[in-house]
């Protein structure tokens, strides 16, 4: 029986055409149901027991599983060679299977596997109690696998929020606060038309926080040309107007029944916490209200030739008090000094008059503390004289300050040389006239007008710069009174800008002169009066104070207008214009940036063609800036007046859009290297300005 069974499984295979193809191993397609196909099948051979059946996944051989020997009694029976035949006949003829069967083997193992715990036998025959066991599995399955991705999911979301958080502060920082920053900057940049030229002098100019928010306003005496022959004014309209500087939108505007020479602030009551401007015209000194321009006090004076000098409370009312120099009109060579009280603007007893033999221009009046803490009162024509605070309001009043401090007077100063007059005690005396003498204070040129108490403490314990004959500038040492040094040059004609150009901690200066059509600009040591830079421009027709800036390197930068420079035109030929002559073509105008780390290059920041007749400087701490406010006049037909232009320049805004001029050719021998552009801009954009 076993040779019978052996030649059975060893027959072809056959096919059908509805069969399908022919499997030795279960005679699924046996058409005359034989009891040899019988017992074919039910012959339990290599683990096909009775569990096998003809279904295309119900093989337990499928299913990746052991066969169980179901027969294992027969193949007991069965000879060793017997078994090694029939298992090679089994080898040869699994390949046999259809592609459909070799597919579903595949796919058993690969679940056989995954050690899941499912009967996939079950579940092919369909049977209840396997469909069951794998439905809970999989029930069970799915829930850990929500499980899993809920705690995925919020393990990223732990992730993920931070990160956006971080990203979107990163870019608020990056992008949004610079906008701001630029649309502020961009905000500060404005121009204003505002009146008439009026007259050929710069208009009074004064800078101060007015409105409160931190950044100093522009006020500005106004002249306006009217056709109303009835008005007391004649044909113009004095005023002073008060301009935002955030947008130049006018705050208020006083009218004035006179031409306004001086604007000065930073005098404070305890009783008005609205800052007090003072407006000195002619005959007039007024105090108004600098929030709203109202009235507070006013007193009548005579022919008013300066600006008022703060002096420490003379009376105890806790206000500082005011000195005012006249000169009366029927009394030429006579100087008088008026004390004011700062509170009320009443007189504080009569003017003190002096006989000044020389003449000139007026020099003062300035406060000087000495060494020994004794306080002098500077002033002069022509010549510089002082004289004890406590003798001149003795003089005024009939009796002595309140405070102890300011009845000393300094037997070192009262030991000098006097004049006709025993009060009077000689600072500088000589044939050459004095054209300029102010404090050795770094920004002295540009809060000048400040009645600030703070401001104006360094001015009183300084050394001094003295212009005179012209073109001779010296220091004068205030503990003895004697020159330090003495530096010749053409005739200067402007003030002496005080500013750190070299290291040694010494404020140098800035010095403009002007000969032959060609104005020079010179940068002299404050040590020992050498020069330490120079340059020469195209006559420019200005007669403009330079401002001087701190900078955040620890050196200041420098502010002047100017033409094109000679050096950097040489095919330009120098011709001789006489001062104040304009030319053919309009002159173009430069405002230029020095800064002592580069001092072969200049920085043009802006140009025009308008005459700028008056400047200041503004800072802005929270931004690290400081704008440059000007006020110029615009070419107009001769039947018209010029119109002024008051505009306000971001500093750091125009560095960044300015142009390098380069000075000279560096590639001589023994010459510095050229900085190249990426260096010079990096340097200048990242300059940021400071309070002196």
């Amino acid at each position: 029986m076993a040779a019978a069974l052996s030649r059975a499984l060893k027959l072809p295979g056959k096919k059908g055409s509805d069969l399908g193809e022919y499997d030795p191993l279960t005679q699924a397609d046996s058409e005359d149901e034989s009891e040899e196909d019988d017992l074919v099948l039910n012959y339990p051979r290599n683990g096909l027991g009775r569990d096998s059946c003809l279904g295309t996944g119900s093989s337990k051989l499928r299913s990746g599983r052991p066969g169980r020997l179901v027969g294992a009694e027969d193949e007991a029976q069965e000879g060793e060679e017997e078994e090694e035949e029939e298992e090679d006949e089994w080898r040869e003829r699994l390949p046999s299977k259809s592609r459909q069967d070799r597919e579903d083997m595949k796919g058993v193992q690969y679940w056989s596997h995954r050690d899941s715990g499912r009967e996939r036998a079950g579940e092919d025959r369909g049977g209840a109690g396997s469909l069951g066991g794998t439905g809970l599995s999989v029930h069970s399955t799915d829930a850990e696998e929500k499980r899993m991705r809920m705690k995925n999911a919020v393990r990223s979301a732990f992730f993920l929020v931070p990160l956006v958080c971080a990203t979107m502060l990163v870019l608020l920082c990056a992008f949004l606060i610079p906008c701001r920053k630029g649309e502020l900057e961009k905000r500060l940049q404005w121009e204003r038309a505002l009146g008439d030229t009026g007259d050929a002098t710069p208009p009074a100019l004064a800078l101060w926080d007015v409105d409160g928010d931190s950044m100093e306003d522009v006020l500005l005496a106004v002249t306006e040309w009217t056709n109303d022959t009835h008005s007391t004014q004649g044909n113009k309209i004095y005023s002073v107007v008060a301009l935002s500087a955030v947008s130049g939108r006018e705050l208020w505007r006083k009218v004035m029944r006179e031409s306004v020479m001086y604007i000065q602030c930073g005098l404070q009551y305890s009783s008005q916490p609205a800052p007090v401007v003072l407006l000195i015209s002619k005959s007039i000194v007024m105090a108004v209200n600098g929030t709203t321009g109202k009235n507070l006090w006013s007193v009548q004076l005579k022919k008013i030739e300066s600006q008022a000098l703060l002096l420490p409370d003379l009376q105890g009312d806790s206000v500082p008090d005011l000195l005012i120099a006249t000169l009366p009109a029927n009394e030429v060579l006579d100087l008088s000094l008026t004390f004011i009280s700062g509170l009320t603007g009443m007189r504080l007893g009569q003017p003190v008059s002096f006989n000044l033999s020389a003449q000139g221009k007026l020099i003062g009046p300035l406060l000087h503390e000495t060494q020994q803490g004794a306080y002098y009162i500077l002033f002069g024509l022509g010549n510089v004289v002082a004289i004890s605070l406590r003798d001149i309001y003795f003089n005024a009043t009939g009796r002595m300050p309140v405070a102890p401090a300011l009845r000393r007077t300094d037997p070192g100063w009262e030991g000098l040389e006097r004049n006709n007059f025993s009060s009077l005690v000689h600072i500088y005396r000589g044939s050459d006239h004095v054209d300029f003498l102010l404090p050795l204070v770094a920004g002295f040129g540009n809060n000048h007008n400040s009645l600030d108490a703070v401001s104006n403490l360094n001015a009183t314990r300084s050394d001094w710069v003295v212009v005179y004959d012209s073109s001779k500038l010296s220091v004068l040492r205030q503990k003895d009174r004697r020159k330090e040094w003495t530096f010749s040059s053409a005739p200067i004609h402007s003030q002496p800008a005080p500013g750190h150009f070299n290291d040694d901690g010494v404020l140098d200066l800035f010095v403009q002169h002007s000969a032959n059509g060609i104005m020079q600009a010179q940068v002299v040591d404050g040590a020992n009066g050498h020069p330490l830079w120079t340059e020469e421009f195209v006559f420019p027709c200005l007669d403009l104070e330079t401002s001087v800036i701190a900078t955040s390197t620890g050196q200041s930068a420098f502010l002047f207008w100017a033409s094109e420079p000679v050096r950097a035109r040489r095919n330009v030929t120098k011709t001789t214009v006489a001062p104040g002559v304009a030319a053919a073509e309009p002159l173009i105008r430069k405002l230029f940036l020095l800064h002592p780390a580069y001092p072969t290059i200049l920085l043009e920041l802006t140009s025009t063609t308008d005459t700028t007749v008056t400047s200041a400087v503004s800072y802005r701490e929270r931004q690290k800036d400081a704008t440059y406010i000007t006020v110029s006049s615009q070419p107009t037909p001769k039947s018209e007046p010029s119109a002024r232009i008051v505009k306000s320049l971001s500093l750091r805004a125009a560095i960044a859009k300015g142009q390098i001029v380069r000075l000279g050719d560096s590639s001589k021998p023994g010459e510095p290297v050229k900085p190249g552009v990426f260096e010079l801009n990096k340097f200048f954009r990242r300059l940021s300005f400071k309070h002196q």
